[in-house]
C-alpha cells in the first residue's frame, strides 16, 4: 500500500491519497465521502495519528474504491508525503562504515567509529516534492551535496522503546535525500544550519508500509547524478541498524506519529571524491531504493 499527499493540477489544496497502479490515484477523504466512513482520512498525518482503526478504513476503501474518488495519475500532482511534518526530521549522521571511512580520508584524519547515533534534525521548510526543484543559491553555499537516506516513518506514539519492539512503532518508508552545504556544515561547526537550507529535503515518492516491505535490512540504496551512478548499498550496511536508532532516540524522547527518521547515507559523495565534486546549477539527482521508488530533483541556481 502507498499512501501519497498530492495536489489536484486543478488545485492547490493537499490531499491524502493511495497510489494504486501509477495511472489511478485514489482520493481517500473522495472515497469516505462516497462510502460514508467517520475516520479522519485528510492528510497522512491524520491518518497515522488515527492509529490502527485509520489504517483499517483505508485498507477497507482500497478494497471498494468508489469510482467517483479515482482520479487519473496524469491529473495530480505528488507532494512530499508528509508535506508540512509535526516537527523537524530527524537523522542519523555517519552510519554507513564505508562513508565514515572517505569523510576521514577526505581530511587526513584516523578513523573513528561512532559509539552511539549521532542524532541531528533539518528544518520542517527543508521538505521538498519528490521531483521538486532544489535551490541552490552561490551566495549561501558552494560546496552543495547529495545524500540517499532511507527514510522511516513513525506511526504509533511511544518513549523508551526497546528494540525487540521497535517495528511495533514503524509505520512504513520512503525514499529521502539530505541535500546538505558542506561549507556550512564546516563554518557553523554544527550539522543544523548546512542541513536545514529550503527545499533540501525531497523526500516520498509515497510511504510504502512495513508489511509490504518487510525486512527492510535487504533494501538497496543508489544515487545518480546526470545519469552518472554515485552511491549504491544495502541497509544492512549501516552501522546502527533501524531498532537500535529507535531505542536510542527514543530513550526518555517521545516520538509521535508522523515522525520522520532519516537513517544516513552510505560512501560515494562528492565531497570525498578526489577532486571533489559539488553540485551546480542543472544537475539532475535521481535517488532510489529498490521496492520503494525513486526521486528525481534538478539543482537549480537562484
Amino acid at each position: 500500500m502507498k499512501l501519497i499527499s498530492f495536489a489536484r493540477r486543478d488545485g492547490n489544496d493537499a490531499r491524502a491519497g493511495l497510489w494504486l497502479d501509477g495511472e489511478l490515484v485514489l482520493d481517500l477523504a473522495a472515497a469516505a465521502h462516497a462510502t460514508g466512513e467517520r475516520a479522519d482520512l485528510s492528510s497522512i498525518v491524520e491518518i497515522l495519528r488515527g492509529g490502527a482503526a485509520a489504517i483499517t478504513a483505508v485498507r477497507r476503501l482500497l478494497g471498494e474504491a468508489p469510482a467517483q474518488a479515482l482520479l487519473p495519475a496524469r491529473e495530480v500532482a505528488l507532494l512530499a508525503p508528509l508535506p508540512r511534518p509535526v516537527r523537524n526530521i530527524y537523522c542519523v549522521g555517519r552510519n554507513y562504515l564505508d562513508h565514515v571511512k572517505e569523510g576521514y580520508q577526505a581530511t587526513g584524519k584516523d578513523v573513528e567509529l561512532p559509539e552511539v547515533p549521532q542524532f541531528f534534525t533539518k528544518a520542517t521548510h527543508a521538505v521538498n516534492a519528490p521531483d521538486g526543484d532544489v535551490r541552490l543559491d552561490p551566495r549561501v553555499t558552494r560546496r552543495f551535496d547529495y545524500e540517499v537516506e532511507l527514510a522511516v516513518i513513525i506511526g504509533a506514539s511511544g518513549r523508551d522503546i526497546p528494540k525487540e519492539r521497535a517495528f511495533d512503532h514503524v509505520y512504513g518508508y520512503a525514499v529521502a535525500n539530505d541535500f546538505t552545504a558542506r561549507d556550512l556544515q564546516r563554518r557553523h561547526q554544527q550539522w543544523f544550519k548546512g542541513k536545514s537550507l529550503d527545499t533540501t529535503f525531497p523526500f516520498g515518492p509515497w510511504i510504502v508500509d512495513r508489511e509490504e516491505i518487510g525486512d527492510p535490512s535487504n533494501l538497496e540504496l543508489s544515487l545518480t547524478v546526470n545519469g552518472e551512478e554515485r552511491q549504491r548499498v544495502t541497509v544492512d550496511r549501516m552501522i546502527f541498524d533501524i531498532p537500535t536508532l529507535i531505542a536510542s532516540l527514543s530513550a526518555g524522547l517521545t516520538l509521535e506519529a508522523g515522525d520522520i527518521i532519516s537513517t544516513g547515507t552510505p560512501a560515494g559523495v562528492g565531497f570525498a571524491m578526489d577532486p571533489p565534486r559539488y553540485l551546480k546549477g542543472g544537475d539532475v539527482v535521481v535517488s532510489t531504493i529498490d521496492r520503494i521508488g525513486s526521486l528525481r530533483n534538478r539543482i537549480v541556481e537562484v
